[in-house]
Protein backbone atom coordinates (compact mmCIF):
# COMPACT_ATOMS: atom_id res chain seq x y z
CA UNK A 1 0.00 0.00 0.00
CA UNK A 2 1.38 3.34 -1.13
CA UNK A 3 1.03 6.12 0.89
CA UNK A 4 0.31 9.82 -0.17
CA UNK A 5 2.52 12.01 2.41
CA UNK A 6 5.07 14.71 1.70
CA UNK A 7 8.24 15.92 3.37
CA UNK A 8 10.61 14.26 6.21
CA UNK A 9 9.01 12.26 9.20
CA UNK A 10 9.11 14.45 12.77
CA UNK A 11 12.91 15.04 13.78
CA UNK A 12 14.55 14.99 10.32
CA UNK A 13 16.52 18.01 9.27
CA UNK A 14 17.70 18.46 5.47
CA UNK A 15 20.98 16.19 4.85
CA UNK A 16 24.42 18.34 4.90
CA UNK A 17 26.30 15.89 3.38
CA UNK A 18 25.83 15.75 -0.21
CA UNK A 19 27.53 13.97 -3.02
CA UNK A 20 27.45 13.61 -6.47
CA UNK A 21 25.72 10.57 -5.95
CA UNK A 22 23.09 11.06 -3.61
CA UNK A 23 22.23 14.88 -5.72
CA UNK A 24 19.80 13.17 -8.10
CA UNK A 25 18.02 11.58 -4.79
CA UNK A 26 17.76 14.99 -2.82
CA UNK A 27 15.90 15.82 -0.80
CA UNK A 28 17.87 13.75 1.93
CA UNK A 29 17.25 14.15 5.59
CA UNK A 30 19.18 13.12 8.27
CA UNK A 31 19.25 13.05 12.18
CA UNK A 32 21.58 12.55 14.69
CA UNK A 33 20.67 9.57 17.09
CA UNK A 34 23.39 9.50 19.86
CA UNK A 35 26.62 8.10 17.45
CA UNK A 36 23.68 7.16 14.95
CA UNK A 37 23.58 9.34 11.83
CA UNK A 38 20.08 8.30 11.07
CA UNK A 39 19.32 8.90 7.06
CA UNK A 40 15.66 9.75 5.64
CA UNK A 41 14.03 9.88 2.15
CA UNK A 42 10.37 10.23 0.90
CA UNK A 43 10.27 7.94 -1.68
CA UNK A 44 9.21 9.50 -5.34
CA UNK A 45 10.06 8.59 -8.71
CA UNK A 46 13.94 9.28 -8.78
CA UNK A 47 14.19 6.12 -6.48
CA UNK A 48 12.36 3.82 -8.41
CA UNK A 49 12.87 1.12 -11.04
CA UNK A 50 11.08 0.01 -13.52
CA UNK A 51 8.40 -2.07 -11.65
CA UNK A 52 7.67 0.98 -9.20
CA UNK A 53 9.85 -0.52 -5.84
CA UNK A 54 12.50 1.81 -4.21
CA UNK A 55 15.52 0.46 -6.26
CA UNK A 56 18.07 -1.83 -4.34
CA UNK A 57 20.92 0.30 -5.30
CA UNK A 58 19.74 2.99 -3.81
CA UNK A 59 18.64 1.17 -1.03
CA UNK A 60 22.25 -0.19 -0.46
CA UNK A 61 23.95 3.08 -1.35
CA UNK A 62 22.30 5.11 1.13
CA UNK A 63 22.58 2.27 4.02
CA UNK A 64 26.24 1.91 3.10
CA UNK A 65 26.19 5.81 3.64
CA UNK A 66 24.27 5.90 6.94
CA UNK A 67 26.99 2.67 8.40
CA UNK A 68 29.59 4.96 7.10
CA UNK A 69 28.63 8.02 8.85
CA UNK A 70 27.82 6.32 12.02
CA UNK A 71 31.42 4.99 11.85
CA UNK A 72 32.56 8.03 11.49
CA UNK A 73 30.50 9.88 14.63
CA UNK A 74 31.71 6.42 16.45
CA UNK A 75 35.44 7.05 16.00
CA UNK A 76 35.11 10.94 16.25
CA UNK A 77 36.29 11.51 12.24
CA UNK A 78 34.38 12.71 9.32
CA UNK A 79 36.12 10.70 7.18
CA UNK A 80 39.02 8.25 6.15
CA UNK A 81 36.71 5.59 5.90
CA UNK A 82 36.94 2.81 3.09
CA UNK A 83 34.03 0.37 2.58
CA UNK A 84 35.57 -2.99 2.79
CA UNK A 85 32.56 -5.55 2.53
CA UNK A 86 28.96 -4.62 1.80
CA UNK A 87 25.95 -7.17 1.92
CA UNK A 88 22.35 -6.48 2.13
CA UNK A 89 19.50 -8.52 2.75
CA UNK A 90 16.28 -7.09 1.00
CA UNK A 91 12.81 -8.39 3.35
CA UNK A 92 10.17 -6.76 1.48
CA UNK A 93 9.35 -3.79 -1.06
CA UNK A 94 9.39 -0.22 -0.60
CA UNK A 95 7.56 1.74 -2.58
CA UNK A 96 6.84 5.64 -4.32
CA UNK A 97 5.47 8.19 -1.22
CA UNK A 98 7.01 5.74 1.88
CA UNK A 99 9.28 7.03 4.36
CA UNK A 100 12.40 5.86 3.90
CA UNK A 101 14.95 5.45 7.18
CA UNK A 102 18.36 3.84 7.31
CA UNK A 103 19.41 3.38 10.37
CA UNK A 104 22.88 2.28 11.89
CA UNK A 105 21.81 -0.46 15.00
CA UNK A 106 25.48 -1.94 15.61
CA UNK A 107 28.97 -0.24 15.44
CA UNK A 108 31.87 -1.91 16.48
CA UNK A 109 35.30 -0.26 15.89
CA UNK A 110 38.50 -1.21 15.71
CA UNK A 111 41.86 -0.37 14.95
CA UNK A 112 42.07 -0.70 11.45
CA UNK A 113 38.19 -1.98 10.87
CA UNK A 114 34.62 -1.07 11.76
CA UNK A 115 31.98 -3.11 11.97
CA UNK A 116 28.21 -2.14 11.66
CA UNK A 117 25.13 -3.44 10.67
CA UNK A 118 21.96 -1.28 9.68
CA UNK A 119 18.10 -1.89 9.09
CA UNK A 120 16.10 0.18 6.20
CA UNK A 121 12.43 0.68 7.11
CA UNK A 122 9.52 1.15 4.80
CA UNK A 123 6.76 3.48 6.70
CA UNK A 124 8.30 1.80 10.15
CA UNK A 125 8.07 -1.73 7.96
CA UNK A 126 11.40 -3.87 7.90
CA UNK A 127 12.34 -3.41 3.84
CA UNK A 128 16.14 -4.58 4.39
CA UNK A 129 19.44 -4.93 6.52
CA UNK A 130 22.79 -4.26 5.61
CA UNK A 131 26.08 -5.38 7.20
CA UNK A 132 29.08 -3.36 6.23
CA UNK A 133 32.96 -3.22 7.37
CA UNK A 134 34.87 -0.12 6.97
CA UNK A 135 38.52 0.17 6.69
CA UNK A 136 39.67 3.39 9.15
CA UNK A 137 41.59 5.31 6.94
CA UNK A 138 45.35 6.38 7.71
CA UNK A 139 46.02 8.39 10.58
CA UNK A 140 42.22 7.85 12.39
CA UNK A 141 42.27 4.98 15.20
CA UNK A 142 39.56 3.73 16.96
CA UNK A 143 38.76 4.57 20.44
Amino acid sequence: MQTQLTGPAPGFAPHDRKSPLTEPWEPLYSRLAGDRVILGLRAADPHTNSRGFVHGGLISALADNAMGLSCARTLGSAGGLMTVSLAVDFLGSAYKGQWLEFDTMFVKPGATLCFTQAFVTADGKPCARANAIFRVGPGRRAA
